[in-house]
């Protein structure tokens, strides 16, 4: 039969719970007995010595067997309960009045004797000679036959035919009572056991039937739970309130998950879509020029040629893009941190693009303070951040625009603005702007819309972020670097 965790509890406790009725049912049992023999023993303490003044019982010659026979005698039948012995100096059994074949040893041990007489305490178990390792209480007398030790009256108190008389009526109701006292127990402790034990595994069923029936797709509202305070000591609750927090945790992550793989499926998508076209298209006239290689003029040849290698070049920055991005998401990027001024490779990133920018016509400026401070980072990776982002803002801004660079300062971090004169980004588009290529809409590029996925990740890699400012015209983005400390 399977049992549960609170049955199971239960059932172990009241197993105890008998266990130790009984060991103590056992030692109250053993205290009894002892207090009932130093009892027997104090009141009978001097009988012994009451019979050892009779001086018939020895004489010079030696024991006076029938005296001693007719006065053990005549006490036994007395008080039935007693068993009198007369004993040498060594402890010999020399004279006595128990029947034949009752007298099982014929030797006492005479430490208890002297123990007795020199007032150790009560009670003192002494040889029982009708038993073969029997001890019981009894009474000692030194035996003085004129003026000479001759050796002790020595009385055992519970004789044989208590005992068995004793023993007779107290069997029965002895072990009744001590059954009906331990079936008592543990039906009591059963009982309480089941109850206190209910109640106290009741959060466990609770938490157990929330585990069994979680639903990772379900909402992931946390469950109504008392507050859990710093001292808070009840391991159910503590195991309750962390249940429902890695629960709701998992959920949040598994609907990131089931996010993430619906944006990857749109990202390849659309990357496909993007290569589909340059493909097409390089294919288109690479067969034209295969065709007609005989017909064509060298102006007709050259411009396909041109064409071709730029269908071509834009598949080779779709798939370095692609590159990136799997290297910056997968953490095979380690950064190489070093500590540099931001404004001299703004500088440097600026002059890669004056050319381009005088052709469009556009105004590229930067602004920044004097004195700004160093920042730590990977210089290789910042130049990617800013050359991603220029070069966008120069592609979607106007002929007669301006693209703008900004540097600010704070407490720990080096912020850089960029913006442009173009036509922003849709604002139905802004929450998802970093999520997936499709958002950009229009603003997608040679790399598929893959260029501000790229700086995100590398701006995340230095512990920072990337954001999309409110702005009346244009698109501005702001990212922050660490700064360098000293």
């Amino acid at each position: 039969m399977k049992l549960r965790l609170w049955q199971k509890l239960a059932a172990v406790f009241a197993a105890l719970l008998v266990l130790c009725s009984l060991a103590l049912l056992g030692m109250q049992m053993r205290m009894a007995l002892r207090h009932e023999q130093e009892v027997v023993q104090r009141l009978s303490l001097g009988l012994a010595g009451h019979i050892a003044q009779r001086s018939e019982l020895m004489d010079q010659a030696g024991m006076r067997e029938p005296e001693v026979r007719a006065l053990f005698g005549q006490l036994m039948a007395v008080n039935p309960s007693v068993e009198v012995y007369l004993l040498d100096d060594q402890g010999r059994v020399l004279g006595h009045d128990a029947p034949s074949g009752h007298l099982r040893r014929d030797r006492v041990d005479v430490a208890p004797l002297q123990a007795l007489l020199a007032g150790a305490p009560l009670p003192i178990l002494g040889d029982d000679p009708r038993s073969a390792r029997g001890r019981k209480v009894f009474s000692v007398a030194p035996l003085v036959v004129q003026g000479r030790a001759a050796g002790y009256v020595y009385v055992v108190l519970v004789g044989e035919q208590r005992q068995m008389l004793a023993d007779d009526l107290a069997a029965s109701s002895q072990w009744r009572t001590t059954l009906w006292s331990v079936a008592l127990v543990a039906v009591l402790g059963m009982l309480a056991g089941l109850v206190a034990f209910y109640w106290v595994t009741r959060p466990l069923r609770e938490l157990t039937r929330r585990i069994q029936s979680f639903d990772i797709d379900a909402p992931t509202d946390l469950p109504s739970l008392p507050a859990l305070h710093d001292d808070e000591r009840d391991e159910l609750l503590i195991l309750e309130h962390a249940h429902a927090q890695m629960a709701h945790r998992l959920g949040e992550q598994w609907q990131q998950l089931r996010q993430q793989d619906l944006q990857r499926r749109e990202m390849v998508a659309n990357i496909s879509h993007d290569l589909r076209t340059p493909l097409a298209s390089l294919h288109g006239y690479l067969e034209t020029l295969a065709m007609k290689e005989a017909t064509l003029s060298v102006e007709e040849r050259r411009r396909y040629l041109s064409i071709a290698l730029s269908q071509s070049a834009k598949v080779g920055g779709l798939a370095r893009a692609l590159f990136e991005l799997a290297r910056l998401e997968h953490g095979q990027v380690q950064l190489q941190w070093e500590v540099f001024a931001l404004p001299e490779l703004l500088q440097d990133v600026l002059q890669k693009f004056e050319l381009s920018a005088q052709s469009k016509g556009l105004l590229l400026d930067a602004r920044f303070p004097q004195g700004l401070p160093l920042v730590r980072a990977d210089v290789g990776l910042v130049e990617r951040v800013l050359t991603n982002l220029i070069d966008n803002a120069l592609r979607h801004t106007p002929r007669g625009g301006q693209v703008q660079v900004a540097l600010s300062v704070d407490a720990d971090s080096l912020w850089v603005t960029v913006s442009d004169d173009g036509p922003g980004v849709d604002p139905a588009l802004r929450a998802t702007l970093f999520q997936a290529p499709a958002a950009l809409g229009p603003r997608r590029g040679e790399n598929g819309g893959l260029g501000l996925l790229i700086v995100q990740r590398i701006v995340q890699l230095h512990g920072r972020d990337i954001a999309l400012l409110e702005s009346a015209q244009g698109a501005v983005f702001r990212f922050a670097l660490p700064r360098a400390r000293p």
